[in-house]
């Protein structure tokens, strides 16, 4: 039913020129008149004819896609645009496969809208940065969506409003008994209202008699003090439409009128000065202090089929309305603004980049920036719009069509906190700088690594009431693991305190306590293994380091002697280290002897002297050791 409020003077006869004739008079009759489910029927007994032609295909695509059945209606883009059709039924295709899910497609029709539309700012956009799905599927979550117990069954909810003294209004077509609108077969829309309580839940929702006639009405905005409300309500209900000469249909357009509260009842419902019979205006949002009054339209000015405007406001005085510019509207349709008292505007757009259909964005109207799409979980492949939210319960509301009918949904803001990670040594107290933290979720996925700074600390920023895992190493140090608990929003502060290892690492070697072997014999001894069971712990840490061994003895016994007894003892270090998973191709090693003392003492070496020449040496072969 958000149809209605999607603009009423649409591009109808987009492929006009291309096949139009006395044989589809009668259904363009009811194309013409909006009523597209009559419509599609006839279009439908033409489709089957052999003789039909691309006319007829696009014609009955844009009649499925102005009541919003995307499938049927990218079946027949499909077959229109295998002949001579307008670009913007490529742009209409495009839009149908985003929201069947079929980028990739959608993609290659916005190609061709590109190359027949080059100044179109949808064609630009779409140059500038076609797949731009992942990226803004990958941004983080701004809200948690989570279903009302405001039950549709099948009918069309939208335009929620919450007010502060916990009223809830949206407008519905769940009155069966009201007239059907011939659009989309389906009753005409009434205001309802229920109670919001403490729980987050709503009461039976019951119709707004005072507010609600045989055709559409609402939806509406309320002012702050809850005793003035503008609401949306079809032209038929005031007698402002206008008969089309051709199909003898009373086409009435949206208005707003505004309405004030005396004793508890809505009354002194008059309409405001810009309502027209040529045009609609609908979706009204009020300001904080009164003042301004947003709306959708489709009025002349505008940019696209349905623009934001705003109004200012002086007691019963209004002035022009103005158009919000080419930051916030397009070519093509931006609609359900609401706006709240910080200045930030909610919109719903479908040419904005979105996931799909119409999307939710945001735009603080304060400063110079483009808008933003609240991303996933509040926007789908479907459509996702009117969007409203209250401050002080601190939820917004909104519609989609994800589960086959408009339905409200309540959206919660991610509460946004800033975990800081100092990072210090457990034996000094001294804060390490260049340390690697790396912050995972509950199941243990990593979300984001970073080096700590000067002061030893890194900052993430994180959800409010969610617990992190944290993994964090430095050089010469054993590695950690810690938690970020569930904290409340503003910045909660870990310290983590390495303990510093016997391993150091420099840009040339990797130093170990002294690997002792027995006197006279090559075998690793218990201790031996203690320490080159660190080296391949570096060398796990390590993946891309190679070692080259160099095993040194003392200058007892012969040079010959001592060599052979060194290169023993090299090679039985190479072998273990192999022996615990370390690939030959990553460790080597060689016996030098006596001939290369750390100590030069010769043959007269003292026996402090013999102990550090009597020695093994890491050498790292390798320099990239990029963990």
């Amino acid at each position: 039913m958000k149809k209605i409020y999607i603009t009423i003077s649409m591009f109808l006869l987009i492929a006009v020129g291309y096949g139009q004739n006395s044989a589809t008079a009668k259904a363009d009759k009811l194309f013409e008149s909006y009523q597209y489910v009559a419509a599609i029927e006839e279009y439908l007994k033409l489709a089957e004819n052999k003789s039909a032609n691309e006319y007829v295909y696009t014609q009955l695509a844009e009649s499925y896609y102005n009541v919003f059945d995307s499938q049927n209606a990218s079946k027949w883009y499909a077959k229109a645009v295998k002949g001579k059709v307008a670009a913007e039924t490529y742009y209409r295709y495009a839009q149908t496969l985003k929201i069947l899910g079929n980028y990739q497609e959608a993609n290659k029709q916005m190609d061709v809208f590109a190359k027949m539309m080059p100044k179109d700012e949808r064609a630009k956009e779409h140059l500038a940065n076609p797949n731009y799905i992942p990226s803004l599927t990958n941004n983080a979550k701004l809200f948690d969506v989570t279903d009302t117990n405001i039950k549709n069954k099948g009918q069309s909810d939208f335009g929620a409003l919450l007010t502060n003294d916990n009223k809830f209004y949206f407008a519905s077509t769940r009155n069966s008994s009201n007239k059907t609108d011939k659009w989309i077969d389906q009753p005409y829309l009434d205001i309802y209202q229920s109670n919001r309580d403490s729980n987050g839940s709503f009461s039976e929702p019951s119709p707004v008699r005072e507010l609600n006639t045989p055709f559409h009405d609402g939806p509406l905005t309320i002012s702050a003090d809850g005793n003035t409300m503008f609401f949306a309500r079809d032209g038929h209900s005031e007698g402002q439409y206008e008969k089309s000469k051709k199909s003898n249909i009373k086409v009435g357009q949206q208005g707003i009128y505004k309405a004030t509260k005396v004793d508890g009842k809505w009354s002194n419902i008059e309409a405001l000065p810009f309502n027209s019979t040529s045009y609609s205006v609908t979706n009204p949002s009020l300001s904080k202090d009164g003042a301004t009054l947003y709306f959708a339209s489709n009025m002349p000015g505008g940019l696209g089929e349905s623009d934001i405007w705003k109004v200012a406001i002086d007691g019963s005085t209004y002035g022009k309305p103005q158009n919000l510019g080419p930051n916030v509207n397009t070519a093509d349709r931006e609609n359900f603004p609401f706006i709240t008292e910080d200045n930030t505007l909610y919109f719903a757009s479908t040419s904005h980049q979105g996931l799909g259909g119409f999307d939710v964005f945001r735009i603080n109207l304060n400063a110079a920036e483009k808008p933003q799409n609240l991303g996933k979980p509040v926007n789908t492949e479907k459509d996702d719009f009117s969007f409203s939210f209250n401050k002080n319960a601190n939820v917004g509301y909104f519609s989609s069509n994800r589960n086959g009918s408009d339905a409200i949904y309540a959206a919660t803001p991610v509460c946004k906190a800033e975990a800081t990670i100092v990072v210090t040594n457990s034996k000094t107290n001294a804060v390490l700088a260049n340390a690697s933290v790396s912050i995972s979720d509950a199941k243990g996925n990593v979300i984001e690594t970073k080096q700590t700074n000067a002061q030893g600390k890194v900052s993430y920023d994180i959800e409010c009431n969610v617990g992190y895992g944290l993994k964090v190493s430095a050089q010469n140090f054993e590695n950690a693991t810690s938690a970020v608990k569930p904290a409340k929003a503003g910045e909660t502060v870990v310290d983590v305190a390495l303990v510093p290892t016997t391993v150091i690492i420099t840009d040339t070697e990797v130093i170990l306590n002294p690997v002792y072997f027995e006197y006279d014999k090559s075998n690793i001894t218990a201790q031996g293994a203690v320490e080159l069971d660190k080296l391949i712990k570096v060398m796990n840490d390590y993946p891309t380091m190679v070692i080259f061994v160099r095993s040194h003895t003392d200058s007892k016994g012969s040079a010959a002697y001592n060599l052979n007894l060194s290169e023993k003892r090299a090679q039985s270090t190479v072998q273990y280290l192999i022996s615990k998973g370390i690939t030959a191709a990553r460790i080597s090693g060689q016996g030098f002897g006596s001939s290369q003392q750390k100590v030069k003492c010769g043959t007269n070496c003292t026996q402090e002297q013999d102990a550090q020449n009597r020695r093994s040496e890491f050498l790292i072969v390798k320099k990239s050791i990029e963990k």
